[in-house]
């Protein structure tokens, strides 16, 4: 669990003209004693991606073949496709066992 003193005031970081002047000020100056926006907030982070892992498969020849076509048309990789489908069809069967 993260506290934080409440008698303790955080500094605004200061604008920096370009990346050596923050690393220089950085390099004498704790993050710990600035306000740093959303962060201290406890905003969430959107962009954040998900973890992930790595699964291996065995695929018929045809299924293989059909999916590069596939993804070649559409310009994407075939992982990226592949996860594409499968995110699909998992929340297709989620959203049909929920109405069960």
């Amino acid at each position: 669990m993260v506290t934080f003193l409440t008698n303790y005031q955080l500094k605004k970081a200061p604008r920096f003209k370009n990346e050596d002047e923050e690393r220089v000020f950085w390099a004498k100056h704790s993050p710990l004693d600035y306000e740093h926006g959303p962060v201290l907030r406890g905003n969430l982070f959107p962009n954040l991606k998900p973890t992930t892992v790595m699964t291996s498969i065995r695929l018929p020849l045809w299924l293989q073949t059909s999916l590069k076509t596939i993804a070649n048309k559409k310009d994407v990789p075939v992982q990226s496709l592949m996860k594409m489908y499968l995110s699909e069809k998992v929340e297709e069967e989620m959203r049909s066992a929920s109405r069960r």
